[in-house]
């Protein structure tokens, strides 16, 4: 008997939508992130707007042949001046790195972020129903948010009602946690302009283990509910996400050396090294942060430092720790050899095991993150990092995130063709939208128009 998720998941949305309901624009279209739930709900791309060579095709392999040859290629979004009349709903990710740390935040002052403008030129000058903009969460954020604020100022100068908000593709049913600003406009005159809402998180959520081939034969795993006098020494730490459990253990290893949770793995677990040795780190790692010691937010300490706080050390026992390559020496102080989070250990930040709700967000820079291939299970954090070491890491078994799974972890459908090259195509999901939210976003905007 299947469930009706099931029933419903065979029945294709074209066959629950009329074709050719209402007419769109896809901006900045990438390989099509936006174009796949608008089809699927009875849209017709009459054009598009893209640059990236590689992606258009893509979008062109998958999009367009001999039934839609009359589909308008716009190029270079400053250079469109010719524009497709009497469309209902313009679209688009427009580019996000001004907004993003990883793009230094130069908003307007980079190229990129003057982008905006052309968006709202066009807009003006078309006056769609509707439009949908993706963008960074970093665009609603408070150092970007006067920006921001004048965006949704502009648009609501050329006569639309706008309304955004933060959606996480998680909340709409992929294992993938990605925030994304959304911005949804209503052109004022129309009679339902100021009633659309966002749509609420769907309720059933997936596995790792649901979506990725390699590890749908593991079987979920039932969690042992624990206190947090066991999981954090009673003092549960601030910094967890709304993916960690205060009573489950993790379902993630973190490699890291400035970090110390019940699965975190430091380069001394994956050696052999002593218990002092081990507690000599742990201290460095306990202190390197504190002000006393610099104004860093992580500072080398003295040999003379170190020995106020273990007595019994002797220097010796640094420079083996040297030697093995755990500590370096600046200016005649120690610190970590792996002294940044992001890079982790030996090429490896993050494995999630099969059992997760999510991975994190994919990038078009890549992460150093890999998903177990094997289940495993423990009633104390102790066991489950020894577990975890003895089961997943030593024998590795655990695999690099590929294209296909970012494909599936982007929600794209089965029948997508994928870039040949893997890290292109790797790269281009990492910029893309995530068609669940997508999907749900557009479906509650065309019940209004």
């Amino acid at each position: 008997m299947k469930t009706l998720k099931e029933k419903q998941i065979e029945i294709p949305l074209q066959n629950l939508y009329p074709k050719n309901k209402f007419s769109f624009v896809d901006l900045f279209s990438g390989i099509g992130g936006f174009r796949i739930p608008l089809e699927e709900l009875g849209g017709k791309c009459l054009a598009y707007s893209e640059i990236d060579q590689q992606a258009i095709k893509v979008y062109r392999q998958n999009f367009l042949n001999y039934l839609n040859d009359d589909e308008i290629e716009l190029g270079d979004i400053t250079k469109i001046d010719s524009f497709p009349s009497n469309v209902d709903l313009i679209v688009g990710g427009v580019p996000c790195q001004p907004w993003s740390v990883a793009g230094k935040l130069k908003g307007f002052d980079d190229p990129r972020g003057k982008l905006w403008f052309d968006v709202i030129r066009l807009v003006n000058k078309s006056q769609p129903k509707a439009f949908i903009f993706e963008n960074v969460r970093g665009l609603a954020s408070p150092t970007n948010r006067e920006s921001f604020e004048y965006l949704l100022k502009q648009f609501e100068s050329i006569n639309y009602c706008v309304k955004w908000k933060l959606i996480n593709s998680y909340d709409f049913g992929v294992p993938q946690s990605r925030e994304r600003v959304f911005i949804v406009g209503i052109r004022n005159d129309l009679e339902n302009a100021l009633e659309y809402q966002f749509p609420e998180p769907v309720k059933y959520k997936q596995k790792l283990s649901d979506i990725i081939d390699e590890i749908k034969h593991c079987q979920p795993i039932k969690k042992v509910k624990l206190s947090s006098d066991i999981l954090f020494n009673g003092q549960i730490p601030p910094s967890r996400n709304r993916f960690q459990k205060d009573d489950e253990l993790n379902d993630f290893f973190i490699f890291s050396d400035l970090r110390n949770g019940h699965t975190t793995i430091h380069s001394w677990d994956l050696i052999k090294t002593t218990e002092k040795e081990r507690l000599i780190c742990l201290t460095i790692l306990k202190n390197r942060r504190k002000k006393i010691y610099g104004g860093k937010d992580g500072n080398p300490l003295s040999y003379e430092i170190l020995k106020e706080l273990i007595p019994t050390l002797k220097e010796e026992e640094l420079r083996i720790l040297v030697d093995k390559n755990i500590l370096k020496i600046i200016d005649n102080k120690y610190e970590f050899v792996n002294s940044k989070n992001s890079s982790g250990i030996n090429n490896i930040y993050r494995i999630f095991l099969p059992n997760s709700e999510m991975i994190c967000t994919l990038t078009a820079t890549g992460t150093k993150d890999f998903i177990a291939t094997v289940s495993i299970s423990a009633d104390n954090p102790q066991e489950y990092k020894k577990l975890f070491l003895e089961k997943i890491y030593k024998p590795r078994k655990f695999k690099p995130i590929t294209a296909i799974d970012c494909s599936k972890l982007q929600g794209f459908p089965d029948w997508f063709k994928l870039h040949e090259n893997e890290s292109i195509a790797k790269k281009q999901f990492g910029n893309a939208v995530s068609i669940p939210a997508v999907l749900e976003i557009t479906k509650q905007l065309i019940k209004l128009l």
